[in-house]
C-alpha cells in the first residue's frame, strides 16, 4: 500500500508532533522520506526531507555496484537560526517547509514593509509548499519591525520569518 500525504495532512502532522514530547520522527511513503528531529530543551527544530529522486539516483547508484550513502542517515541541515530578539517583540515563525515571498507575484508591492501595521487576518506573506501558495495571516495588530527572511528563500517550520512589536 503507498503513503500519500497531501499538504493538509502534512501540516496536521507537523502540528501534532510539535505539540507532543516526541523528539525524533521518520516516515517514508513511495516517493518522499521525511524525519523530524528537535532537542525539546532549546526548542530548535530540525526538518529534513530527501526528494525521491534523490532517494532513486541513490538507489541507481548502488545497482551498479557504486557504494552510495543512502544506507546512512542523511546530513543534517541547520537552520536558519534569527538574532536574538528584543523582549518587547514577537516573532513570526513560519508553519510550515516551504519558500517565503514577501509579495503576490514578482514585482508587486510587498504585503509589509518595515514600519507596516497590521492587523488580525491580514495576510503578511506568502509560503509556497508542493507547489501550493499558502498566504499567511497575522494572528494580532502591530507594527512590523524586521523581516529576517529575503524573498525567495527557503524556510523551515519554526524559522522566525518577522519581528512586530504588538499593539
Amino acid at each position: 500500500m503507498a503513503l500519500k500525504l497531501d499538504h493538509d495532512d502534512l501540516n496536521h502532522l507537523i502540528e501534532k508532533i510539535s505539540t507532543s514530547d516526541i523528539q525524533e520522527f521518520y516516515l517514508e511513503g513511495e516517493d518522499f522520506k521525511l524525519e523530524i528531529k528537535r532537542n525539546l530543551v532549546s526548542n530548535q527544530q530540525i526538518i529534513q526531507s530527501q526528494p525521491a529522486s534523490d532517494v532513486r539516483s541513490q538507489e541507481d547508484e548502488n545497482k551498479s555496484g557504486e557504494k552510495n550513502n543512502f544506507s546512512s542517515s542523511p546530513p543534517e541541515l541547520t537552520p536558519s537560526v534569527a538574532p536574538p530578539g528584543r523582549s518587547d517583540l514577537l516573532d513570526i515563525t513560519s508553519p510550515m517547509v516551504g519558500t517565503f515571498y514577501r509579495a503576490s507575484a514578482p514585482g508587486e508591492d510587498p504585503f509589509v514593509e518595515i514600519g507596516s501595521s497590521i492587523a488580525v487576518g491580514q495576510t503578511i506573506c506568502i509560503l509556497e509548499a508542493m507547489k501550493l501558495m499558502n498566504e499567511i495571516e497575522s494572528e494580532f495588530n502591530g507594527v512590523v519591525v524586521e523581516v529576517l527572511v529575503d524573498n525567495g528563500t527557503p524556510v523551515e517550520f519554526g524559522q522566525v520569518l518577522m519581528r512586530v512589536k504588538k499593539s
